[in-house]
């Protein structure tokens, strides 16, 4: 265990980085959050909420680390303001769900706007080296301060409602990270659905990574057109959980299965803007065998094939 002189420089500057950080923070945020009469937990929670349909409360509770009490003040200001609106969960109706009215939406997606444009001010003025930097540096600090235990990182095959998040997840994260349209939601729902549908379960299996109880990853090994050939879809890992070899983890496992169930190679497709989940791939051993132009799920993109022999 480190004693307080060891620590006392490392302490120190977090304090002195907080004091910055919290001036920054103040400098960006002109007249009330970005212009806009909600307060910082407001915001939060206004943008939570608008990253999906609904929120279980004790969630979002979670999410944004706000005191129950607090909360429920915050969350019945917004009601009364007509941005959200709380129900019983179908399910369990002791627990509450919260969701965006339409002004509501139109609330954060304007707040979102003003956050972007005035973090775009900010780092505008910045080098690309600088920019660089400022990136690797932010992620580091997230990833030491927010390390998961990597061995309450579970793999589990799919549960009921899992599918569907499947689906949702890949849709929204790759909508908001590369600009992909419905066209890729309508592809992943009809690999889900076949899936679900139709599956050998001795030749074909999908995973979903789970951390405190919540999925944060999938994988799935599916038959080829090959009798010999099987083929590694959907690959996903959320933003919020990468770094932790999440992704190696579901690829090595998909990898394992292939084997064990006979098939001579494993295959995939993917784009070239997908650096980290390319990367993963060669770890693992696949080789790129082709490459293609496409215009696919609204933007111009070069496919490619990459093929591990079992």
């Amino acid at each position: 265990m480190s004693d307080a002189a060891s620590l006392a420089p490392t302490i120190e500057a977090v304090r002195a980085f907080n004091r910055f950080y919290t001036s920054l923070i103040g400098a960006l945020d002109y007249e009330g959050r970005l212009g806009t009469p909600y307060s910082l937990t407001e915001a939060r929670v206004l943008y939570e909420l608008n990253q999906t349909a609904e929120l279980p409360v004790p969630r979002l509770r979670h999410t944004v680390r706000a005191e129950a009490a607090h909360l429920s003040r915050v969350l019945t200001r917004l009601e009364k303001a007509g941005l959200i609106m709380r129900a019983p969960l179908a399910a369990d109706r002791r627990v509450q769900v919260a969701r965006l009215t339409d002004t509501g939406r139109a609330a954060a997606v304007l707040l979102e706007e003003r956050s972007q444009q005035a973090v775009t001010d900010l780092v505008g003025r910045l080098g690309d080296g600088q920019r660089y930097r400022l990136g690797e540096a932010l992620r580091t600090v997230t990833d030491i301060l927010t390390h998961p235990r990597l061995g309450a990182i579970a793999l589990r095959r799919p549960a009921p409602g899992d599918l569907g998040w499947v689906i949702q997840r890949n849709a929204a994260v790759y909508a908001r990270e590369f600009g992909w349209n419905e066209e890729y939601e309508a592809l992943v729902a009809r690999i889900v659905a076949d899936f679900a549908a139709k599956h050998d379960p001795e030749r074909e299996a999908a995973w979903i990574a789970q951390f405190e109880g919540e999925p944060v990853g999938c994988v799935f090994c599916v038959r080829d057109s090959a009798p010999d050939t099987a083929r590694l879809r959907l690959l996903l890992v959320e933003p919020s959980a990468r770094g932790y070899g999440i992704g190696d983890r579901l690829v090595c496992e998909c990898v394992e299965f292939a084997r064990k169930a006979g098939y001579r190679e494993l295959v995939l497709w993917t784009n070239d803007v997908l650096v980290a989940a390319r990367t993963i791939y060669q770890r693992v051993g696949f080789e790129l065998v082709a490459e293609k132009p496409h215009h696919s799920f609204g933007q111009d993109l070069v496919g490619q094939d990459w093929r591990l022999v079992l």
